[in-house]
């Protein structure tokens, strides 16, 4: 083996190990980049579609989905979030595409069978030859019961999706626990080859300086990472977003400290203010939303959650105390309009839902998670939304360090998603389209001539 061939056994390759399924049936309302991410993903057999809010993931999945159950003669599974499995098979009837919603196996009938994360005990994989995760990033958790129970149910299952919107960069753990419910590489395995550990603090990784270009070209094997219509080379007609407004409010509070305010640093520090200020805020909350006809209060502590919806007249509660119905009966109220005011955690309402309708949202409360904002903000800040969103963020003068730390992790992820379109587009392309990444090979003109003290003795 000369070197040349000992290099090449270190490329990353895409395996096809579905089938190909252009010539099958696909709804009339999808868009020309949907279809060639439906046709990857069953070429791919087991892949992930990693699509920002309102790129349409919901017709994606479920289109691909349709093509496994008719080429495999068996029904295809889709795990979803609370509401969204409603709102999938909504979707599923509006393009076309037959599916049922269940809690438990009813029928193994060649038919989408979706049902809640929460549900997933009452089924067997052996009844199906196909799997979709929706809002996939559930698999975060690298130790999670959840995520074992997933992970460990889709093994014996052939073809696997997994959706969701472009995972935040920030945590790279997520992608670990997405390729190991795919077969294609464990998190284990992933952390050795790309990634050491930071400092002394063995629970943080951080990618090896050499290996980050590599980690981004291994995940354009089985990964489409798409913001827009035109990270695939298509045109951005009618996926132009309005402006977003976000709007501080900083509640001052009394003196913790003689005359200056304290800014809380540390987990107890910060709860501590979000509890002592939490009244004041409630107040600031609901003097804002008392002037909407439609909106959302996001909460991080029950309190919070608690006051504002006996503040603000017409404003229904989300806890997650309440049974999976009464949540869904809310929820879907706010859906379709029948409720105008919500009051919820982002942890419960804050992924897979799809608001549009609504344009003003407030965040009672913040908590450190840039993923759980951003997740919040794109349920009304999202393609196909026409008005201007605007997003009011009420904190007391001590959590300063929190709204500093949710804007660091804003920049951070804008460069992160930019870097890794520089580094996967083209593959991502090839892939999608089955062409080869053209690259300038390096042809030398000229002989280098080594300096007279460095010739061989």
């Amino acid at each position: 083996m000369d070197y040349e061939d000992f290099l090449k056994q270190k490329e990353f390759i895409s395996v096809d190990a579905g089938f190909d399924g252009e010539s099958m049936w696909l709804p009339e309302a999808i868009k020309p980049f949907q279809r060639d991410c439906v046709e990857y993903a069953c070429r791919r057999g087991r892949s992930a579609l990693f699509a920002d809010t309102g790129l349409g993931k919901t017709l994606m999945q479920l289109s691909w989905a349709h093509r496994v159950m008719s080429y495999t003669k068996k029904p295809v599974l889709v795990l979803a979030p609370l509401c969204v499995a409603q709102q999938t098979v909504r979707e599923g009837n509006k393009f076309g595409i037959k599916s049922r919603y269940m809690r438990y196996i009813e029928s193994c009938d060649e038919m989408i069978h979706v049902t809640n994360y929460e549900m997933l005990k009452n089924f067997d994989p052996k009844n199906y030859s196909g799997i979709v995760l929706d809002e996939s990033s559930i698999l975060k958790g690298m130790n999670g019961k959840l995520r074992k129970s997933i992970t460990d149910f889709a093994v014996t299952i052939p073809y696997r999706l997994s959706c969701t919107a472009t995972p935040s960069p920030n945590d790279f753990m997520e992608l670990g626990t997405q390729s190991e419910f795919l077969g294609i590489m464990s998190q284990t395995e992933m952390l050795a080859t790309f990634f050491i550990h930071d400092g002394s603090d063995t629970s943080k990784w951080r990618l090896k300086g050499h290996a980050r270009k590599k980690f981004w070209e291994w995940l354009a094997t089985w990964a489409v990472v798409i913001r827009t219509p035109k990270d695939l080379g298509y045109e951005d007609a009618g996926y132009d977003l309005p402006k977003l407004h976000i709007i501080e409010h900083v509640i001052e509070t009394a003196a913790t400290n003689g005359l200056f305010i304290d800014i809380a640093q540390g987990l107890q520090e910060r709860n501590k203010a979000r509890r002592d200020s939490v009244n004041l805020r409630a107040e600031k909350a609901a003097e804002i939303m008392s002037e909407w006809d439609c909106g959302i209060a996001w909460c991080n502590l029950n309190d919070e959650s608690e006051l504002i919806t006996d503040l603000v007249d017409g404003c229904k509660e989300v806890t997650g105390s309440m049974t999976p119905d009464e949540k869904e009966k809310v929820l879907l109220g706010f859906s379709d309009g029948g409720v105008s005011k919500l009051s919820t955690k982002p942890k419960i309402a804050g992924f897979g839902l799809n608001w549009q309708h609504c344009n003003k949202m407030l965040f009672l409360g913040l908590s450190d998670s840039w993923e759980a904002f951003y997740q919040a903000v794109r349920r009304c800040y999202r393609f196909g939304q026409e008005k201007e969103v605007f997003v009011h963020v009420i904190i007391s003068d001590r959590e300063g360090a929190v709204l500093s730390n949710i804007k660091r992790k804003r920049e951070q992820d804008e460069q992160m998603r930019a870097e890794m379109q520089v580094i996967m587009g083209d593959l991502v392309r090839a892939n999608i389209k089955k062409s080869t990444v053209e690259k300038t090979e390096y042809k030398p003109q000229q002989i280098i001539k080594l300096p007279s003290f460095i010739g061989a003795k």
